[in-house]
């Protein structure tokens, strides 16, 4: 069975089931995914929004954010989830070069995401794919943490 990839231009039901379902398998504390939600991003000029699909079934997504900046277009790699029981059937990678490839499309010189170290499996797939560690901080600022 082949891993379908879609790219999201209108929200159904059946596309918010699937965020309610693989949101939480990706970060215990994010808020329940609404419609509203999906719209949002969807509706945002800068993100493509990417669905696999193994037999008809959605089983993972990725949002891509591209961007301008005066050094030049860049993408980012955001909220990637395959869920577990189609881990080992290749959605991530196939989400993950549909977004590469999008990406090239919009001009960007590059493409950065963050994955954490205890993700093995998901880390070996993208220094595969080409992803290189970079020598950087990563900075996160919670205005509800506000000094």
């Amino acid at each position: 069975m082949a891993v379908e990839i879609q790219q999201v231009s209108e929200v159904t039901d059946e596309i918010v089931a699937a965020f309610a379902r693989l949101v939480p398998q990706l970060s215990r504390s994010a808020e329940p995914v609404t419609v509203e939600t999906i719209r949002n991003v969807v509706g945002c000029s800068a993100n493509t929004l990417f669905l696999a699909r193994l037999d008809g079934r959605v089983v993972g997504t990725l949002t891509l954010v591209v961007f301008p900046i005066p050094t030049g277009v860049r993408a980012w790699i955001e909220d990637v989830v395959v869920d577990a029981e189609a881990r080992g059937q290749q959605a991530g990678a196939a989400l993950t070069r549909a977004a590469m490839d999008r990406a090239a499309e919009l001009g960007a010189r590059t493409v950065d995401l963050t994955s954490r170290a205890s993700r093995e499996a998901a880390n070996r797939l993208y220094r595969k794919l080409g992803f290189e560690e970079r020598d950087s901080n990563l900075l996160r600022y919670t205005p509800s943490n506000r000094v």
